[in-house]
C-alpha cells in the first residue's frame, strides 16, 4: 500500500461483541504478541488485527465458536467473500497475509493442531509504476523551497533540509520523523536510519544536503527546539520532534508549486531517488541496501520504472522507433 492510497476500512476490531467469547480471548492475545513480541508499528497492528477479526467473524458465521475449528476451506471461502465485495487484489493479499501470519502463531502456540493457512494461496498484486519526478523537477523542487528560506526562517530552513534529505537518501518518511541529532554523521555525510523491523542501516548523503542540514542544526533547530524535543533532528512548529504528517503536507504543498510534476509525497520522492540512482549507473545490489528493502524484488521494480522511462525517450527520438 502507497502512502498515497487510503486503506480500506479494516474488518471490526478485536473485542468485537459479534465474536464469541473464546475468539475474543484468542485475539487479544494476538495483538499483544504483536506488540509485545514483533515490535509491529501501530498501523500495522491495527490492520492486522482488524483482518483477523474479520476472518474470525466470517468463522463465526459459519457456526464456529473457536479458533482451532479453523480449516483451509473456512479461510479460502472468507478471502472468496472479499472478492465479491469489491476489494482490491492488493488488500486480498495482504489479508491473506495476515491470516497466514495468524494461523501459524495459532499452530506454534498449540492453539490448533495443524497449521491450516499453510496451503493459502494470495492473489497477485498489480504492479503499477510508481510517479516519480524527472531530475530538472527533483531541482526545482528544492531550489524553490531554497528560495522561499532565503530569509532565514527556521521552519524554511528545516523544510529545505528534510527535502535534501529525503531525496537525497530515498529514506521513508518515518524514518525521517524518528532521526535524531546524532544519527546524521556530518564528517562522513551519512545518515543512520532505524528501518523497519528495526533494523539498522548506514545511508550516504551529498554536498547540497550536508549544506541544507549544517544550516538547519546551526541557524534552525536552536529557534524551534522547545522542552520535550529531546535528540529529535527535526522538530515542528511547537518545538517537539517533527510529525510525519507534517512532512507528508510539506511535500504535496511544495510539489504543487513544480509545473508539470506528478502529485507525490515523500514514498514518491524515495520512488525517485532510487529511479535516479539506477538511471545514473547504480547496481541494483547497492539500492537495495540503501533503501533497506529485506527482499531484492522490491528493488527490482524500480528497473521496470527506467526501462518504461527509456523506451519512452527511445520512441520520441530515435527516427525509427
Amino acid at each position: 500500500m502507497t502512502e498515497a492510497q487510503a486503506p480500506e476500512p479494516a474488518e471490526p476490531e478485536a473485542g468485537d461483541p459479534g465474536l464469541p467469547e473464546p475468539m475474543v480471548r484468542v485475539l487479544g492475545a494476538y495483538e499483544r504478541h504483536l506488540v509485545s513480541e514483533r515490535d509491529l508499528t501501530g498501523h500495522t497492528v491495527r490492520a492486522y488485527v482488524g483482518d483477523v477479526a474479520g476472518l474470525l467473524e466470517h468463522a463465526a458465521r459459519s457456526g464456529m465458536t473457536e479458533v482451532g475449528e479453523l480449516d483451509l476451506r473456512t479461510l479460502r471461502s472468507w478471502l472468496a467473500r472479499q472478492q465479491t465485495t469489491g476489494r482490491s487484489r492488493t488488500t486480498m493479499a495482504r489479508r491473506a497475509t495476515a491470516a497466514r501470519v495468524f494461523t501459524a502463531w495459532l499452530a506454534r502456540t498449540g492453539q490448533v493442531p495443524t497449521d491450516p493457512g499453510a496451503a493459502l494461496g494470495s492473489p497477485k498484486k498489480h504492479k503499477t509504476l510508481p510517479a516519480v519526478l524527472r531530475a530538472d523537477e527533483a531541482e526545482a523542487l528544492i531550489r524553490a523551497a531554497a528560495e522561499l528560506a532565503d530569509d532565514g526562517s527556521p521552519v524554511g530552513l528545516r523544510d529545505v533540509a528534510m527535502l535534501e534529505l529525503l531525496y537525497a537518501t530515498g529514506i521513508r518518511v518515518g524514518e525521517l520523523a524518528g532521526l535524531d541529532v546524532d544519527d546524521v554523521d556530518a564528517e562522513r555525510r551519512v545518515v543512520r536510519v532505524l528501518g523497519k523491523g528495526r533494523k539498522e542501516r548506514s545511508v550516504p548523503y551529498g554536498t547540497p544536503a550536508a549544506r541544507a542540514v549544517d544550516r538547519w542544526l546551526r541557524l534552525g533547530r536552536p529557534v524551534l527546539r522547545a522542552e520535550g524535543a529531546g535528540p529529535a533532528l527535526f522538530v515542528g512548529a511547537r518545538g517537539r520532534r517533527i510529525d510525519q504528517r507534517v512532512v507528508r503536507e510539506l511535500v504535496h504543498r511544495r510539489i504543487a508549486g513544480v509545473p508539470g510534476a506528478p502529485d507525490i509525497g515523500p514514498h514518491g520522492l524515495r520512488h525517485t531517488a532510487a529511479t535516479h540512482l539506477l538511471e545514473g549507473g547504480a547496481d541494483l545490489r547497492s539500492v537495495q541496501e540503501m533503501l533497506g528493502h529485506a527482499s531484492l524484488a522490491t528493488t527490482q521494480l524500480y528497473t521496470h520504472v527506467t526501462t518504461d522511462r527509456l523506451r519512452r525517450a527511445y520512441q520520441q527520438a530515435h527516427p525509427r522507433a
